[in-house]
């Protein structure tokens, strides 16, 4: 995997220069199908002139798998709210509307996690999320509305960083069920928040 710097411009709407501890990576997608890491990455370091709003983010991997070093890691990125605090933010590319990523830009992503957990020593099995483990935003869409998508992509990533596979099967268990959405939001946040895969 090769990652190209092209580290935006310092400025107060995407890269503050606020300085973090990372413990976490973070994975979005761009939400703007048919994006380039380089249209992505413009647009960040463009908000220095717009002013426009607040966003940005540690990498960004496009359609073919090319990854972008947007901000340092040690630096704060605007991408998962009170996530920023903690998280290295990847943004993703994808051709259409569903969010799903091309084969390309998957493994891109699974070997840049990969790395990062490597030379951080995270687990990738809890410290690896989604944008919607953060805030309940759908957020990549496809892992959000494929969570089984979702737990063999970080199985990738821990077999990427050499961290041992499960020798077990996996079970799901079921921790409740609402009426009212928002609810049942809540409490998947919670277990997120305390270290187990949950989604609604």
């Amino acid at each position: 995997m090769e990652i190209r710097e092209q580290l935006i411009r310092v400025n107060p709407y995407s890269r503050p220069g606020t300085k973090i501890e990372p413990t976490k990576v973070i994975v979005h997608y761009v939400g703007n199908p048919g994006s380039t890491a380089q249209n992505n990455r413009d647009y960040f370091d463009n908000l220095a002139t717009t002013h426009a709003t607040y966003v940005s983010a540690h990498y960004v991997v496009g359609l073919h798998g090319e990854v972008i070093r947007c901000i340092p890691e040690e630096e704060i990125s605007y991408g998962a709210s009170e996530g920023n605090k903690y998280g290295i933010n990847i943004e993703v590319c994808h051709p259409d509307e569903t969010g799903r990523f091309t084969a390309a830009t998957e493994e891109a992503l699974a070997e840049l996690a990969a790395d990062i957990c490597k030379r951080r020593g995270f687990d990738p099995g809890k410290d690896v999320i989604r944008h919607y483990d953060v805030t309940g935003k759908k957020c990549p869409l496809w892992y959000v509305e494929h969570p089984e998508a979702w737990l063999t992509f970080r199985e990738r990533v821990r077999a990427l960083a050499g961290q041992p596979q499960r020798d077990r099967p996996i079970y799901l268990v079921q921790a409740g069920a609402f009426a009212d959405k928002s609810n049942a939001h809540r409490l998947a946040q919670q277990l997120s928040h305390l270290g187990f895969d949950a989604f609604v």
